[in-house]
C-alpha cells in the first residue's frame, strides 16, 4: 500500500498527494494507493491487513527544502522532533506507536518525507518541493519492486 499524505491546500504539505497522483498507472496490480488529508488516526485502519505500506510526507525545513528523507517507521525515527514535524493534529509517529501497541503495524512500514518551506493555507507548492515529485516517485516504486521481491513477502502478491 502508498500512502500519500498532508493537505493538498497547505503548499508543500501537499506533495504526499501529489506523489500518489504521479504514481497512478504506474503501480504494480495489487498495490494500492489512497491520499489520507484528514487525521493521521485513520491510518491504523487504512492499512489494517496490509503487509507492507510506504507513506509519503511533508517534513519541517530542516536546512534543505526539498531534501528526501527515507526512514524506516518501525525504528523510532518518527518522534515528534522539530526536523520531522507533522502539521496534523495526530502524527503519522503516534498512529504508528498505535498500531505497534495494538499489533496492526504493517510488517514493513517507509515513510519518504520531503522536507516542505510553505505550509500556509492556500499557499502554492514551492518550487524546491515540486523539483523532487518525480523523484520520490521513482522511489517508491523502486521500494515496492524490493518489497514485492524479497523472499519473506507474502506469496500471494509477489510477482
Amino acid at each position: 500500500m502508498v500512502i500519500g499524505l498532508g493537505n493538498p491546500d497547505r503548499g508543500d504539505d501537499g506533495v504526499g498527494a501529489l506523489v500518489v497522483d504521479a504514481l497512478r498507472g504506474r503501480l504494480p496490480d495489487g498495490v494500492e494507493a489512497m491520499i489520507r488529508t484528514g487525521d493521521m488516526l485513520a491510518l491504523v485502519d487504512d492499512w489494517a491487513g496490509a503487509d507492507a505500506v510506504i507513506c509519503i510526507d511533508a517534513a519541517a525545513p530542516s536546512g534543505a527544502p526539498g531534501r528526501i528523507h527515507r526512514i524506516d517507521g518501525h525504528a523510532g525515527a518518527l518522534l515528534p522532533e522539530p526536523g520531522l514535524a507533522s502539521s496534523h493534529a495526530f502524527g503519522l509517529a503516534e498512529a504508528i506507536a498505535l498500531a505497534s501497541v495494538l499489533g496492526s503495524a504493517p510488517a514493513s512500514l517507509i515513510v519518504y518525507a520531503v522536507e516542505g518551506t510553505n505550509f500556509d493555507g492556500g499557499a502554492p507548492l514551492s518550487a524546491a518541493v515540486a523539483g523532487v515529485v518525480e523523484d520520490v516517485a521513482e522511489r517508491v516504486l523502486a521500494e515496492v519492486t524490493l518489497l514485492r521481491n524479497r523472499a519473506d513477502f507474502p506469496t500471494a502478491v509477489r510477482r
